[in-house]
């Protein structure tokens, strides 16, 4: 019982989509980043509009989320091969 409420809190807090597209390892792993990162940029957005952080702060923050997304594309490779 207690791992089912874990399992649907950890759902609800941390909802992950299929993925759709060619199936690659690299193709996978960026994916989950992605997803990670969107829902990140989520929470930072309702802290922000909340009030709970400064709009400086918010984009601080998002600005550092979007250089990892853009070092773990570049380090997977993704979109420097035609045949993705």
């Amino acid at each position: 019982m207690a791992q089912s409420n874990y399992e649907d809190k950890n759902s609800f807090l941390y909802p992950r989509s299929s993925y759709y597209g060619q199936v690659k390892p690299k193709s996978l792993v960026f994916n989950a980043n992605l997803q990670e990162f969107t829902q990140r940029i989520s929470y930072i957005t309702s802290l922000e509009t909340g009030g709970k952080i400064s709009s400086e702060e918010a984009f601080s923050q998002i600005e550092a989320l979007w250089k990892q997304l853009e070092r773990s594309k570049k380090k997977l490779g993704i979109g420097s091969d035609i045949s993705v």
